[in-house]
């Protein structure tokens, strides 16, 4: 029984035998205690007044005075309003000290049997992946790492999109204006070839728009009667019916995007059990529509095509198949979903994706429940907000996203420049240092995106991610690099021995809280599908150990017992925030 769960049985006991009121635990609210009052953990009194008929600060007094009495950990109390502040002993942190040095898997839950998907990048290949991609990616990889610590099996998957319209676009402008060109022969990584023929493609497509237009023509007839786009239309058509020539020229130009957005994965360090083609996937769903349409879950309209009426929910009419038999994108994804289901049996299933699809991903998951497919309920859009940089926003048709490669380039770039202004490479050799600049950059982008929260749009700023100072992933780097050059300098090898050193120092106890919260912090992560409560408990870890190290010798200790104890403490800190950071993707150096 953990302490939390030891308060909670107690204040049950305490309300029954001072109120005579019978309750179960999860009618009580357990809060950390706010910085600016002593104590550790709260308890909220507002909704026990209910029972107790006194003012919030009596029935506090009550609770205290009980809870003291009958819980040895608990020491002492204080009321502020409405909330029961509860003082925790130190004997106690001493001992979660104790439990957490001894556990190596500290924090990583047992295997539970529940199975998770974790859908995400999913990106085109006629394009390479641009900023959007990596927020996307570090999302997916880090939340499907925080579910393994919870004692989750977890399945990454990626489905590519790798056909229709815009991949026919890239094909097109490169048959016409290619001359042949390879990545061996421009020196371009595959994907950036191919995206930069979608950019020629939409150039060359404007100016036959504009030509049409001088003609007469407005601006929807020449969007449709451009020469090029209707080109494009025809290749989706031969390839929808196997021609051979465009198949052919489908898979070479698609196998160099692929072997360019393994170099980015590897970049970014993500990785996949499972990849989806949309080539194999776009007609699945029909099955589905005729088994909808016998449960009356779909109805046809008079000109043949086939929709769901969801205006009961709050939403309208929704299109699921056309009238000439051909699928819609919501009817290939419920198609994919089956056919996720089918090869996993998985309890969950997480579909990283940005928040221009809210809507979509609502339809879709209310339609699999109205046909009663048992996994709906455990299907999850984990929506995110669009990533913005100083000079504004991002258009791939026009060559101005931010690519992901070059923006992890220079990221190493600002790492190496700063990291060797800081004078923090004295000593490393050539092939550290160009390590060490790596984990930094990564760490800086990884950290940036990951601390907001999910749905929140947030503005990217490579100059800010990249400071020592501040709640950025570099401080973090420096923090653990700092931890373990005290630990080398006094050749702590962690088998020492330590005893109870009488009191702790404020700082002490502030530290030894917040890492015997890592548990809570990670099961509350994977809960909310948030890596940003990851980032920020890590910040602020690092910022509480740096105020220990500041105000607490280590080193220069007379008293040995205490000098072992804080390195103890160095040593629990160390791991914690390198297991935090290692859930976000990011490495941490020991060297700094």
């Amino acid at each position: 029984m953990t302490l939390e769960q030891k308060i909670l049985h107690h204040l049950s006991e305490a309300v029954q035998a001072i109120y005579q009121t019978k309750t179960d635990t999860d009618q009580f609210n357990l809060q950390e205690t706010r910085k600016e009052f002593e104590g550790q953990i709260t308890v909220v009194t507002f909704p026990i007044t209910e029972f107790s008929k006194k003012s919030p600060e009596l029935t506090g007094e009550d609770l205290g005075n009980y809870l003291k009495t009958n819980v040895d950990e608990i020491v002492a109390f204080n009321v502020i309003k409405g909330f029961l502040n509860l003082v925790i002993s130190d004997e106690y942190w001493f001992q979660q000290l104790k439990e957490i040095y001894s556990a190596p898997s500290y924090g990583i839950l047992p295997k539970t049997g529940n199975k998770v998907m974790v859908e995400y990048s999913s990106p085109n290949t006629n394009k390479p992946l641009h900023l959007g991609h990596i927020r996307n990616n570090l999302l997916g990889y880090s939340v499907a790492e925080i579910l393994a610590a919870n004692g989750n099996e977890v399945i990454k998957s990626n489905l590519v999109n790798d056909r229709g319209i815009h991949i026919c676009k890239s094909m097109l402008a490169w048959q016409k204006y290619g001359n042949g060109e390879t990545p061996e022969s421009s020196g371009l990584k595959g994907d950036h070839l191919v995206g930069k023929y979608y950019v020629i493609f939409d150039k060359e497509y404007k100016k036959q728009q504009d030509v049409l237009k001088a003609q007469g023509q407005s601006e929807e007839e020449a969007k449709k009667n451009a020469a090029l786009i209707q080109e494009a239309q025809q290749m989706l058509q031969a390839w929808e019916a196997g021609d051979e020539p465009v198949i052919t020229l489908w898979k070479t130009m698609n196998s160099w995007v692929y072997a360019g957005f393994e170099q980015t994965y590897a970049k970014l360090g993500v990785d996949f059990q499972k990849f989806y083609y949309e080539s194999d996937t776009y007609l699945l769903g029909k099955d589905i529509i005729d088994e909808g349409l016998a449960k009356g879950v779909f109805f046809k309209k008079p000109d043949g095509s086939v929709w769901i009426d969801l205006t009961k929910e709050g939403l309208d009419e929704k299109l699921v198949l056309r009238a000439d038999g051909t699928s819609v994108y919501i009817t290939q994804d419920l198609g994919t979903a089956q056919l996720k289901y089918n090869d996993f049996g998985m309890d969950e299933s997480i579909y990283v994706v940005g928040n221009e699809q809210d809507y979509h991903f609502k339809v879709l998951f209310l339609i699999l429940e109205k046909l009663g497919k048992s996994w709906a309920k455990g299907l999850y859009h984990l929506s995110y907000g669009m990533v913005d940089l100083p000079t504004g926003k991002m258009k791939s048709r026009e060559g101005t996203v931010v690519d992901a490669d070059d923006l992890i380039d220079e990221m190493v770039a600002t790492a190496k420049q700063r990291t060797e202004e800081l004078g923090k490479v004295d000593g490393f050799s050539e092939e550290e240092k160009a390590n060490l600049y790596q984990m930094i950059g990564m760490g800086a982008l990884k950290y940036f995106l990951l601390k907001v929260e999910p749905k929140k749009r947030l503005l990217f700023d490579p100059n800010e991610s990249i400071d020592f100072q501040g709640n950025t992933g570099p401080f973090i780097q420096y923090t653990h690099a700092r931890i373990c050059s005290v630990l080398s300098k006094a050749d702590y090898a962690g088998t020492e021995t330590f005893a109870y050193p009488g009191q702790l120092a404020e700082t002490e106890r502030d530290l030894l809280v917040n890492i015997s919260q890592y548990p809570q912090v990670l099961n509350n992560a994977s809960q909310e599908h948030s890596p940003a409560l990851i980032a920020n408990y890590v910040y602020d870890l690092a910022k509480l150990y740096n105020k220990f190290y500041h105000e607490a010798p280590i080193l220069k200790s007379d008293d040995e017992n205490l000098k072992t104890f804080r390195l103890a403490l160095s040593a629990a800190s160390a791991a914690v925030l390198k297991k935090g950071m290692n859930l976000l993707g990011i490495q941490v150096p020991e060297r700094m």
